[in-house]
């Protein structure tokens, strides 16, 4: 999906991928992700935010929450974290990281409500009155007065599987007074999931139709006399779309494969942003008239098409055949035949934390002093000693 944008505008992240490959310094089934791009990449967002005064809190569940990866983040320039899910929230206290906003994608079990709230995040998002409950007892219980953000998912708006869950509207009208008696929560926006997408037929951001539900949500705040003052607009914020999120009447953005310059815009135009990951395989065996490469960071949303394989100074091509979605990526399968042990590059959209791959931190690429500063498993652990 980006290996031609990655050839185009990172080819020193194609170029060191071979040669770690090749000394032996990584095994197959490693992303590889360029510290200084991404830097660079979150630098350009954050003044494209300043322009328009929009909060940006960064998502790291696609590059495997990586805590260094979030420490290079945060010194772009980006000081909050806005976590997937509780076992993200766990990595990231561990590692003395801010969170921003908790619950937004998975809410929070009961058992470690305390723990955050302790610890400290700028937002709460809740699905619910009975979330919102238990999250206001644990607020008490530890002295604080937690900020809250609500989710609006109304029926008719765009809904992922497995990403379900929010306040109606008749919700909403419902329970707003009661959520404004709860003692140790304060309500101080909303959100919607997905606010934002990525038109392949315009080529340009537009706004889904759960922007109608956010309008509708702002009214019913009003009414309520409840200070609507975060309304966070989440997917596909980007250097581009962060005007979008402006006009749309938004106050954040929480941008995620924008800072590696992997959107979907960003495989089909020349952004900002540039791509700073690749996939590293190494063919295994061949059976018939194609090669088998090893598997373990296939994603199956990712559209992964392209492969290049070195064979000493000579670079060629390969197809990726699709993977059927009863299988398990042991090996992926190309539509040529290789020699055994060549490595095998890809770039293409992924979520690294629900892979099994390692996850490789290089520097100094453009400065001509390319390094591997440290390999991780998916969930942001560093690798013991002589772990690859």
């Amino acid at each position: 999906m980006f290996l031609k944008q990655l050839k185009k505008q990172n080819p020193e992240l194609i170029d060191f991928a071979f040669k770690l490959h090749e000394t032996g310094q990584i095994l197959p089934d490693t992303y590889i992700i360029d510290l200084d791009m991404l830097h660079e990449n979150t630098v350009k967002m954050v003044a494209e935010a300043k322009k328009y005064n929009i909060e940006l809190l960064y998502m790291t569940k696609q590059l495997g929450r990586n805590p260094i990866v979030a420490r290079e983040i945060q010194s772009a320039g980006i000081e909050n974290a806005v976590v997937v899910d509780f076992r993200e929230a766990e990595i990231f206290m561990e590692n003395n990281l801010k969170l921003g906003n908790v619950g937004h994608l998975v809410q929070t079990p009961k058992s470690l409500l305390e723990k955050i709230i302790s610890y400290g995040t700028k937002y709460f998002t809740m699905y619910s009155l009975e979330n919102a409950i238990d999250l206001n007892e644990a607020a008490k219980s530890v002295g604080k007065i937690q900020k809250v953000i609500l989710k609006i998912q109304d029926t008719k708006d765009d809904i992922y599987p497995g990403q379900v869950g929010g306040f109606t509207l008749n919700e909403l009208t419902d329970q707003l007074d009661s959520l404004k008696k709860l003692s140790n929560i304060k309500i101080v926006g909303l959100t919607t999931f997905p606010a934002i997408l990525f038109d392949e037929k315009t080529c340009d951001y537009h706004s889904t139709s759960n922007m109608d539900t956010v309008k509708k949500a702002e009214k019913l705040f009003s009414n309520h006399k409840i200070d609507c003052s975060v309304v966070s607009l989440p997917s596909a914020t980007a250097t581009k779309s962060i005007k979008l999120i402006k006009e749309l009447g938004g106050t954040e953005g929480e941008p995620g494969h924008s800072l590696t310059g992997t959107t979907p815009m960003h495989a089909i135009k020349d952004l900002p942003e540039k791509p700073a990951y690749c996939y590293v395989s190494e063919i295994s065996h061949s059976y018939g008239k194609h090669s088998f490469i090893y598997g373990g960071g296939y994603y199956r949303r990712g559209h992964l098409k392209n492969a290049i394989i070195k064979d000493g100074t000579k670079i060629d091509s390969a197809e990726v055949l699709p993977l059927d979605n009863s299988s398990i990526d042991y090996y992926l399968e190309l539509n040529k035949k290789f020699k055994s042990g060549l490595p095998v590059i890809m770039s293409t959209r992924t979520q690294m934390f629900v892979t099994r791959s390692t996850v490789a931190l290089v520097r100094g690429l453009h400065t001509g002093n390319p390094r591997l500063i440290g390999l991780y498993d998916s969930q942001g652990r560093k690798l013991a000693k002589g772990v690859k």
